[in-house]
């Protein structure tokens, strides 16, 4: 059975597919952190990215 977890690479390419760059990638953090804080973290620990490189996302987003 396939492991059925996205992972960090494969959200970004859906997102450069979908036509987002680096800027509305930012963007969209941004947004998630701002209105959903917890739910960023929970998404950021499903696509099991390290805490470390999670508190710099999220220390970036805000």
């Amino acid at each position: 059975m396939q492991n059925s977890t996205l992972n960090k690479t494969q959200w970004v390419e859906l997102f450069r597919a979908a036509g987002l760059d680096e800027a509305a990638m930012r963007q969209w953090h941004r947004l998630f952190e701002q209105r959903h804080p917890a739910q960023h973290q929970a998404f950021l620990e499903w696509l099991q990215i390290p805490a470390e490189e999670t508190a710099q996302i999220r220390q970036a987003s805000r």
